[in-house]
């Protein structure tokens, strides 16, 4: 029987730290469901990617690790915005699996609540691989392109994802 696991996170953008931590859950479980939560969200300063952006991103990752896409599923997962629904909407969203991966405190608590296993995320450098900084340092002219594998910098520069930030913060506030 395969053992599946989800790993759950918007993905704004997919840096190294998701693909090492991928990569480590790789080690647990036969495959990997990625939900990218927030599906409905694009153009904000906080989710400035589309859903079928954050996907390639991904995808594109998960090769350049090589990692098979056997291995893994990517499954968009809108919000819903009332917590006593989320967990079945992700689960109907997903293919069946085993345990649930995340360090989110609600989450957590609420596939806790659901009967699901939860363990927590094995987070890689969480203090330098953060879509928050990468966000910021696109938007302070700094050297992002470090935080995040090759693939996922040349993808960036393809959509135009650094102008758009640029835009998007003459609207918006970064969070």
């Amino acid at each position: 029987m395969v053992k599946r696991g989800i790993f759950v996170g918007r993905f704004q953008p997919f840096h190294k730290g998701h693909l090492k931590v991928a990569k480590d859950m790789l080690e647990k479980v036969d495959e990997l469901v990625i939900v990218v939560g927030s599906a409905q969200y694009s153009h904000r300063l906080d989710n400035p990617f589309t859903t079928g952006e954050r996907v390639t991103m991904i995808r594109r990752a998960m090769e350049e690790g090589g990692i098979q896409p056997s291995k893994y599923w990517i499954v968009p997962v809108p919000d819903v915005r009332v917590h006593m629904i989320w967990v079945a909407q992700v689960v109907g969203y997903s293919p069946k699996f085993d345990v649930v991966y995340t360090n989110e405190p609600l989450s957590r608590r609420l596939f806790i609540e659901a009967g699901f296993k939860v363990e927590p995320v094995p987070f890689h450098k969480r203090e330098v691989y953060s879509a928050t900084e990468i966000r910021k340092r696109i938007l302070n002219e700094e050297n992002w392109e470090e935080l995040v594998p090759k693939s996922v910098a040349d993808f960036i520069k393809e959509v135009d994802g650094v102008a758009r930030l640029q835009d998007l913060v003459k609207t918006d506030k970064i969070t």
